[in-house]
């Protein structure tokens, strides 16, 4: 399908006289009958079409330039256009400006000269091809290597909250776990930064909005960013409205944003300097500004600041990051309906950043409840059996040693074969199990756990390094009833106990 050739030419023996002359040389074809079913084939697969000028006369010439206006990125579908002879229409003229890659080819035309344009197309629409599936591998590769990053992330995480119950008033401890927290929470981000990168790439990437304060934004985005600017002594100016704002946005990637342009301020200003966090609320707009005196941009650097992998140097230090920060938030800014750009006065005299958003709503957030579990209701919740299960042994056991620690009856087991045997014998009252392990997974232990006497009843919590929506409905077709990404937060899997308490 992918490597035919469309013919369009509705009139006359063009269209059979072609397809013959294509056939004979090992060429597939089709002929389309209408503009729709143009369209139809073209949506199927095609390496290359063949137009006749009456084919785009007028206003038919419209609905071929909306579908090839809306390629995918990889995507320049070659275009052969038989023109009349001797002649230069407007129609021509139209073409060539809206379809992009045409060759015209004047009839009559010869045979080989017909043949040779249509070989050079197929050969141009496999490099095409090639450059899709190496994107496609890129981001199957990101995912897979998020992945891989999240499983030794867990242990390390789990082990600083067992560190935190062995020593709760060592100031020696504290500074040391309160170090390798924040360092896991940066490797945390940057592979969220990657899982984005291939999420936005195959258009996986949904909003997940409500409503939410601009204060939630603004703190979120200082504490992430507070570590950046604390190792190179930096000042940051907080300058926001008096009044509460309640914004109509996805919490987590707007944070994600403003946090991004804090990190790129910290990272491009000299040790020492100030930076400034300025959110303003006008109407229904919502503008953040991230003003820094840092080493400034030329104009060079501003038209690509936020292209995918963009690295600006900083002079007398090595290439750090990943060059994805500022791009993920523009692309974020655009799904809100929003906008971000950048100025700067030059080279030394550091740079603005304005993220503008029209996301400002007039209803006010319920208050939050706050509710504190009572000591006879955490007797009972710590009173219920646990399982955990994880091929990485060190991710298994420190979840096993933190959550013994709580008081909780708790087993580790290290496969999904032992998970369904363990289930079946102990009958624990929570499972909390990893998904990608050797022979039997996650899913499948699942499934058979959910079949055995008591299973239905038992709460299960997929503990992964799979993160994306499709990795969270196939959890929950599995018969897991909740989903957490590794390195898990301590809390909020306290919550999902709480839940089924």
């Amino acid at each position: 399908m992918e490597r035919r050739i469309v013919i369009c030419a509705p009139t006359g023996q063009d269209a059979s006289l072609t397809a013959r002359v294509f056939e004979s040389v090992g060429l597939d074809c089709i002929i389309s009958v209408s503009p729709g079913d143009l369209l139809d084939q073209l949506s199927q697969g095609a390496g290359a079409l063949l137009l006749v000028e009456e084919a785009i006369s007028g206003t038919a010439l419209r609905p071929l330039a909306e579908y090839v206006a809306a390629q995918p990125t990889w995507s320049d579908i070659p275009i052969l256009l038989l023109t009349r002879s001797g002649a230069d229409s407007v129609d021509v003229q139209r073409a060539v400006e809206h379809l992009g890659n045409v060759t015209v080819l004047e009839r009559p035309v010869r045979t080989i000269a017909l043949i040779a344009a249509a070989r050079t197309a197929i050969r141009a629409r496999e490099r095409q091809y090639q450059v899709r599936d190496a994107d496609q591998r890129k981001d199957e590769f990101l995912a897979t290597l998020a992945h891989e990053l999240r499983n030794p992330l867990a242990p390390i995480r789990t082990s600083m909250g067992i560190l935190h119950h062995l020593h709760p008033h060592s100031d020696q401890v504290t500074q040391l776990r309160n170090v390798v927290n924040r360092q896991v929470t940066h490797l945390t981000r940057l592979v969220d930064d990657l899982l984005d990168v291939a999420r936005i790439t195959t258009g996986k990437v949904v909003l997940k909005t409500g409503q939410i304060s601009l204060q939630s934004v603004i703190n979120h985005a200082i504490e992430i960013s507070m570590s950046s600017m604390e190792s190179k002594g930096h000042e940051l100016e907080v300058i926001q409205p008096d009044s509460g704002h309640v914004l109509f946005a996805d919490h987590a990637r707007l944070v994600q944003s403003v946090a991004n342009l804090l990190v790129n301020a910290a990272k491009f200003t000299p040790a020492g300097g100030h930076i400034v966090l300025a959110a303003d609320v006008a109407g229904k707009t919502v503008t953040f500004r991230v003003i820094d005196n840092g080493i400034g941009l030329e104009a060079s650097s501003i038209a690509r600041i936020f292209e995918l992998f963009a690295q600006t140097p900083v002079p007398g230090e090595a290439p750090t990051g990943l060059g994805i920060g500022l791009s993920l938030a523009r692309q974020f800014a655009v799904m809100h309906g929003g906008t971000l750009h950048v100025t700067s006065p030059g080279l030394g005299r550091g740079s603005e950043f304005v993220l503008t958003l029209p996301v400002v709503v007039e209803e006010a957030l319920p208050p939050v409840q706050q509710e504190k579990m009572d000591p006879e209701k955490m007797k009972e919740l710590t009173a219920r059996k646990i399982l955990v299960v994880d091929d990485n042994v060190d991710a298994a056991d420190t979840l096993e040693a933190l959550l013994g620690m709580d008081g909780f009856d708790v087993k580790a087991v290290y496969d999904g074969v032992a998970a369904v045997e363990a289930a079946e014998r102990i009958q624990p009252d929570v499972i909390v199990m990893d998904i990608g392990m050797p022979g039997m997974d996650g899913y499948d232990a699942a499934r058979m756990i959910r079949q055995q006497e008591g299973g239905k009843n038992m709460t299960l919590i997929a503990l992964t390094g799979w993160g994306q929506t499709a990795d969270r409905n196939r959890a929950g077709q599995a018969g897991f009833d909740h989903h957490l990404v590794k390195p898990v937060d301590y809390d909020q899997l306290m919550k999902c106990l709480q839940e089924h308490a």
